[in-house]
Order: C-alpha cells, then sequence, then structure tokens
C-alpha cells in the first residue's frame, strides 16, 4: 500500500508540475513557445525527491498537514529562495497589491523587506502612524504583538500587521546601537497622498514623492504648474527620502516632467518584453528650473530610477546619503485563473549603463542627517556705539517685538526643522546667483 501511495504522491506532484508549465505557456502570451526554458524536460530525479519529502511530511509530521498547504509552502520556498521581491499571490494578496498602488489601504503605514528571517522597515509612509510612533526606516523588526516572526514569508507578516481600524499591534523592533523596544501602533487607514509641495522661500519650492502610484506623474507635472504660478520659481527641491519606489511607469511620467531628451532608464531580463529602453520626450513642464534631488537610506526602486536619470543626465544635484540599492524589476505573472506570482524578471539601469543592485545611488553632495540650530550670536555693530552718525535718510529702527518661528508656533517651519532641507535651498540659492 505504502508503494502505491508513494507512486500516486509522484504522479501526483509531476502533474502538478507538468500542468504548471503548460498554464504559463498558455497564459504568458508575451513568452517564447520555442525557449528551451519552457520545453526542456522535467528533472524527474529532483521531483522524485520532492515527492517523497511531500510523502514522509504526510506520514510522519506531528500535525496532519492537508495538500494544499503543503503546496503552498513548497511554491513559496521556491520563490523565496530566489530574492527577497520574488513570492507567490494568492488572490487576497493580488488585490492587497492592487489596493497599495491605488493609493489606499488599512494597516500602519510602513513598507518592508525580508532581511535575515527578519522584516526590515525599508520607510515609513508620511503622515500614518507607524512614522508618528516613531518607526524609522531601517528598523529590523523581529515580534509581532510578542510573537517571534523569524522565519515567516512576507506576507504572512503583513497579514498580521493589517486588520481594523482603531485595533492596535506591539512591534518589537530592534535599531542600531539600541536595545530592542515595542512599538505599540494603532492600525488606521492609510491614505497615500504620494504628492505635495509648497513654497519654502520666496521663487523656490519644494515638491515631495511618498511613493510612485498611478497618478503620480500627472500630480508632478499639476504641482510644478502650481509652483510656477506662485512667480518666478528660482530652483526646486525634489524630495525623494524615504520613498520606497511603487510603479515604473510612475517613475518614467516623474523623470520625464524633468528632461527634455535622453535615456531616462533601460531594462534587461530574459523574456522578451523584459528588455526595454525609456526615452524623455520634449515636453518639459518643469521648465527647466535649477533642480535638486534629495535621497537617503530609504529611497529605493522607483525613486533610484528618478535620482539616476537626472544625475546622469546631468539635470540635478543629487544631494544626501547613498540610496537603497533595489535595482530590480517585478512582474505579475498569472499561474491559474485566480493566482499569480510577483517574479523578479528584470534590472534596470541609469542611463550611464550603472546597476545599482546592492549598490543605491550615491549622492553628489554627501549631507548627513542633522538638526538645525540658530545660534544666538553677541557682538556690536557701528550702529550700537553711542553717538555714532546715522545716514541722513535713515529713519529709526522700530523695535522687534516678534517672537521667533519656534516660538511663534508649536512647531518651527520645516526649512527650519530639516537640515538636508536646509542644505538643498542653501545649494539652490548658490545655484540662482551663477545663473543669474
Amino acid at each position: 500500500m505504502k508503494t502505491k501511495k508513494m507512486a500516486l504522491i509522484l504522479g501526483l506532484v509531476v502533474g502538478l508540475a507538468m500542468g504548471l508549465v503548460v498554464s504559463v505557456q498558455a497564459d504568458l502570451r508575451f513568452a517564447d513557445r520555442n525557449n528551451d526554458h519552457w520545453n526542456s524536460a522535467l528533472p524527474v530525479d529532483q521531483v522524485r525527491e520532492l515527492a517523497l519529502v511531500f510523502g514522509r511530511i504526510k506520514e510522519a509530521y506531528v500535525d496532519e498537514v492537508d495538500d494544499e498547504t503543503l503546496i503552498g509552502h513548497a511554491i513559496n520556498g521556491m520563490l523565496s529562495g530566489l530574492d527577497p521581491h520574488s513570492t507567490y499571490l494568492t488572490p487576497k494578496d493580488f488585490e492587497d497589491l492592487q489596493v497599495s498602488t491605488s493609493g489606499e489601504f488599512g494597516g500602519l503605514g510602513i513598507e518592508i523587506t525580508s532581511d535575515g528571517g527578519f522584516v526590515r522597515v525599508v520607510s515609513p509612509i508620511d503622515d500614518t502612524p507607524a512614522l508618528r510612533a516613531g518607526i524609522l526606516a531601517g528598523d529590523l523588526i523581529t515580534h509581532l504583538n510578542g510573537q517571534s516572526i523569524q522565519g515567516w514569508s512576507l506576507e504572512r507578516a503583513i497579514g498580521v500587521m493589517r486588520g481594523e481600524p482603531g485595533t492596535s499591534i506591539d512591534l518589537t523592533i530592534v535599531r542600531a546601537g539600541e536595545a530592542p523596544q515595542v512599538i505599540t501602533i494603532v492600525r488606521d487607514i492609510i491614505r497615500v497622498r504620494s504628492v505635495r509641495y509648497e513654497m519654502i522661500d520666496p521663487g523656490f519650492g519644494y515638491l515631495r514623492i511618498s511613493n510612485f502610484q498611478a497618478r503620480t506623474a500627472a500630480d508632478v507635472v499639476s504641482a510644478l504648474d502650481s509652483l510656477h504660478e506662485q512667480g518666478p520659481l528660482k530652483g526646486l527641491v525634489l524630495d525623494l527620502r524615504n520613498n520606497p519606489g511603487g510603479l515604473l511607469d510612475a517613475s518614467i511620467g516623474v523623470s520625464d516632467a524633468f528632461l527634455t531628451e535622453g535615456t531616462i532608464t533601460y531594462t534587461e531580463g530574459r523574456l522578451p518584453n523584459s528588455n526595454s529602453y525609456f526615452s524623455a520626450t520634449r515636453r518639459d513642464p518643469s521648465k527647466g528650473v535649477n533642480l535638486v534631488v534629495l535621497i537617503n537610506s530609504g529611497s529605493a526602486s522607483a525613486s533610484e530610477i528618478v535620482a539616476g536619470a537626472l544625475q546622469d543626465n546631468q539635470r540635478a544635484v543629487i544631494m544626501g546619503d547613498t540610496s537603497f540599492g533595489k535595482g530590480s524589476v517585478q512582474s505579475i505573472l498569472p499561474i491559474t485563473s485566480d493566482t499569480r506570482v510577483k517574479l523578479t524578471t528584470a534590472r534596470y539601469f541609469t542611463p550611464s549603463g550603472r546597476s545599482i543592485q546592492a549598490k543605491g545611488i550615491e549622492p553628489d553632495v554627501f549631507v548627513p542627517m542633522a538638526k538645525v540650530e540658530t545660534i544666538e550670536t553677541i557682538g556690536f555693530r557701528e550702529a550700537d556705539l553711542g553717538g555714532s552718525m546715522r545716514d541722513r535718510n535713515q529713519e529709526p529702527e522700530a523695535e522687534d517685538q516678534s517672537l521667533p518661528p519656534d516660538l511663534e508656533s508649536d512647531e518651527a517651519p520645516l526649512i527650519e526643522r530639516d537640515y538636508q532641507l536646509h542644505q538643498a535651498l542653501t545649494m539652490l540659492k548658490g545655484m540662482a546667483v551663477f545663473r543669474r
């Protein structure tokens, strides 16, 4: 009976594998049906070994495990062993992915990746519970509600962190140089506004992109139009810090908003449609404004495409810290009628041919994170000396009764709280002087 049972299991696994190949060939119309990778024979010895392990688990594991669960684990194991970004998508996973790229979802507001069996925070999203609770880019999450997540799939961790708005979850965080700490976060509906902008100084604008969604490129063009309408724009800071990326098309559109010619990026992979080349159009909503781009270790993927395109085309000065270094492209590939895989199918390159995979974009000007502090100086000028002469047309100066910005409100202006942004504005002012 055991022999028949094992033969049945082997036949089941081989049949599933054969069905997988047939299904993929049928669904991926862009695949080359003559490709040897599709038509090669299955590795029978390895498939037999897989069937034997499958049978041992079914027979001897301490708890009974159903076939669907085991097959799911096998698929997830194949994908997670490739790289941190390839994964199996159930119907719910795919729905969640669509929701996240649309700009509204429920949860904590953090972008995460796998790291050494745990979960690493790529970046907290602007104006979300995670950011307000003090989660930082680079934090390692080791426990959720006191339970170790070592060895969990990324999808399982995301599933636990998402939940009903108003409910809370405890995250155990390990941060470099600090003891582990538990941070409690109350879940909320995450509505991500990917683009925001303002004038931070007369003639100087600030445009922040928090992630790359379907409408991000169009929103950037609208923001540029609005900033130009507010007066002659001498310079612009494009802030991509803690931007975890998003849609490739959105990063192409944003880059094109600042470039009028040249390459934006190109991709190389094994599938025919993975080899793509993207160039700028002549349209220029930025009107050639002086540009400084801010990046840091939380700037990943699509953010790095934009920074690399603007840097290689000498369109902007890149400031801040080295970016995250995700130089790969993921595609959603159908498996069955309702399941898919998110698979790394290509690497992208900057216009000069650089691959930033595991390297990142190096800034032109390194500016560390720091605090801006105004130091009051004590000294004398000519006007302070008793009996000093005054210009005949000079009116007596009225005593300034206004309070410093940090005392007039609960929070000082952004430019006074953000050292990197302060340095970017200083750079832009210098560029404006030389351009004049």
